[in-house]
């Protein structure tokens, strides 16, 4: 899976014919890695402008280890491809060792210092490391309060951290600063979190805009774009955009996938094999497997599923050792493919006390408490789920069927109503319940 960057073979050459080589070989050998990118996602001269960023940094790290812009440089390249790549537990140290090398440096001008804190803080984010990444931008921004894109790590952290007033202050300054894709996706999100749908699609239909057709970041968008549709019920939006971004960056495995849950929603499930078993062909994105994973137990093919598992559990325990936070991953995983409901509530709560007032974490919790019929607190956490009122289909869903467990048939009904109103279509395992309950 990971090969090595053909030009550290060259250098090697290259080092080898020089009086100094041996102390630059020692050198080098400690200089993080880039590796090959699958065909697939090469892209022509996107791979051949990143191999050149790499060797440019790399070079000017072993011409002067105090370049400390080149080792800025360097992390730049490393989060870039983590997110290409999905080479998270590879790139992501790489890019925190690299960092500290960095903040040690007792002479930092500022300008260095707020870009290593703000770079940090992203990496952070990356890692589900929400509390520390809070506390790097926040030094950052006191550094500089007119960079845009550090009000995006600040959105980001109050986000994940249940902090929706600052979330949306951060964002407000964001935006006023720089209005583009960064900016627009973001008020879109927290548009979606207060149930603002239309105003979040079209917060993010201005993000699509304003970025370059191709870049990952723009395709990111399109297919946000496309879930906001989805939860619209406007499938053939969706469609449109899910295939302009493949169209635009050709294989991009997250776009298979996207289209691989619309073809499930049509009972498709042949192509939507067949698009999920590419994307991870192509990089080894855990999301990819659960997909399919759930693809089978859906079309009665349980031991197909369970053969996945093990793979799942060890590309989790990957993230893991590499400093990934995967408490909500393995919960999931526990929830929907094992079926251990004791294991996948411990580790939702071992993340609950991370972040007791996150939306995502309570809907989590909701889900699993109902799993487990404990259909008080099944309410309690998905009321919290919902407190800024996101009205998400599939929240209403389970908050009503927790109230007609508990004796509030009316109450309950009147959700599974608004639920399935708001998306007819949906496809989750408490949408049948909530249909039987509606006939």
């Amino acid at each position: 899976m990971m090969t090595r960057f053909l030009v550290f073979c060259l250098l090697l050459s290259l080092l080898a014919c020089r009086p100094e080589s041996n102390s630059m070989l020692a050198q080098l050998n400690t200089l993080p890695l880039l590796l090959d990118r699958p065909a697939a996602i090469q892209y022509g001269k996107e791979w051949e402008n990143v191999q050149n960023h790499y060797g440019q940094a790399r070079q000017a790290m072993l011409d002067d280890p105090n370049d400390m812009n080149a080792h800025l440089k360097l992390v730049e390249v490393f989060i870039n491809e983590a997110r290409v790549t999905g080479e998270h537990g590879h790139y992501y140290p790489a890019a925190l060792r690299t960092l500290e090398q960095v903040l040690q440096q007792d002479s930092l001008d500022g300008d260095t210092h707020f870009r290593a804190l703000s770079l940090r803080a992203s990496v952070l984010l990356s890692q589900h490391e929400f509390e520390a990444a809070l506390a790097a931008g926040q030094t950052a921004v006191r550094l500089n309060p007119y960079n845009a894109q550090i009000f995006g790590v600040l959105v980001d952290a109050h986000v994940e951290m249940g902090q929706y007033e600052a979330a949306v202050q951060m964002a407000d300054r964001m935006v006023g600063i720089r209005p583009d894709l960064r900016s627009y996706s973001r008020v879109a999100y927290l548009r979606e979190l207060h149930g603002d749908l239309p105003g979040a699609i079209e917060a993010m239909q201005l993000a699509v805009q304003a970025g370059y057709p191709g870049q990952e970041q723009t395709c990111w968008a399109q297919l946000q774009l496309g879930q906001l549709y989805v939860a619209n019920g406007n499938f053939k939006l969706a469609r449109q955009v899910y295939e302009q971004a493949l169209g635009e960056r050709p294989d991009y495995p997250f776009g298979l996938a996207a289209l691989a849950e619309l073809a499930i929603h049509e009972a498709d499930y042949e192509q939507a094999e067949t698009l999920l078993k590419k994307a991870c062909a192509i990089i080894p994105e855990v999301g990819f497997y659960e997909q399919l994973a759930s693809l089978y137990f859906d079309t009665d093919r349980g031991k197909a599923a369970m053969q996945l598992v093990p793979q799942i559990l060890d590309m989790l325990g990957e993230d893991t050792d590499s400093g990934h936070n995967m408490n909500l991953e393995y919960a999931n995983v526990h929830l929907h493919l094992t079926h251990q409901y004791d294991r996948a509530l411990q580790y939702a709560l071992d993340e609950y006390q991370l972040r007791p007032t996150n939306l995502t974490v309570n809907e989590q919790l909701a889900h699993i408490y109902f799993a487990l019929e404990n259909y008080e607190q099944a309410q309690k956490h998905a009321e919290v789920a919902n407190r800024l009122k996101t009205d998400s289909a599939e929240l209403l869903c389970l908050l009503g069927l927790a109230k007609i467990e508990l004796g509030e048939a009316s109450n309950g009904r009147q959700l599974l109503q608004q639920s399935f109103s708001q998306n007819p279509h949906q496809q989750h395992q408490l949408a049948d319940l909530g249909r039987q309950h509606l006939k």
